[in-house]
């Protein structure tokens, strides 16, 4: 039998994906043991230092301001006040990676969102992901040592270049492997049982 697996494309400062974080969690565990689950980071904005234009800021705020009167999902606009936003999401993405391979993703995507949406810190800054990454119980030298590492960022190119061959719109997106085909699973934000029919049926 040829195995078959759900891949969901995310990034861990990808406003929609937190808005979806519910639905998905739901989703999922209607999927334990029918379907092996993988995260893949889709990297939606590239390594910088520069502050966030004026723009940019207005135009990510009111999209929170959209996602929460659409799914009633919770933010802190303080960090729109409170931090020194940077349009740079490659760092978070790196850390996810550093957690899967101690068996903490989901932990390190929870806590990155819950800074960023919730205590309005910045997961763009290393020093915000150093603390998180020890606050879930990874080491904190070797961490911060392997998230400047050429090693982890030659394995993070790779899995963009992956997620780019998969047929996806943005994210959050859901594509499920089946007898070496790529089917797109639709997303919808506030119901899973869609998801889940598509998916038995595609299966089944």
């Amino acid at each position: 039998m040829t195995h078959s697996k759900l891949i969901y494309v995310h990034d861990p400062m990808c406003s929609w994906c937190w808005g979806y974080s519910p639905t998905w969690l739901k989703l999922k565990s209607e999927l334990d043991g029918k379907v092996a689950i993988e995260y893949k980071v889709g990297g939606l904005a590239p390594d910088s230092q520069d502050p966030m234009s004026q723009n940019m800021k207005e135009m990510l705020e009111g999209t929170w301001h959209k996602i929460s009167a659409q799914l009633g999902t919770q933010f802190n606009y303080d960090f729109w006040r409170n931090c020194q936003p940077r349009r740079s999401t490659y760092p978070a993405c790196r850390a996810a990676l550093i957690a899967r391979e101690e068996n903490k993703e989901i932990e390190m995507i929870a806590a990155i969102q819950e800074a960023y949406y919730l205590t309005a810190q910045n997961p763009s800054d290393e020093s915000t992901l150093i603390s998180l990454a020890e606050k879930i119980g990874l080491n904190k030298e070797k961490f911060a040592a392997v998230l400047i590492s050429p090693e982890l960022d030659a394995e993070f190119k790779s899995e963009l270049s992956f997620v780019r061959t998969l047929p996806i719109q943005g994210f959050p997106s859901l594509v499920l492997i089946h007898e070496d085909r790529a089917y797109p699973i639709e997303v919808n934000y506030t119901e899973w049982r869609g998801s889940f029919s598509q998916i038995n049926s595609i299966l089944n």
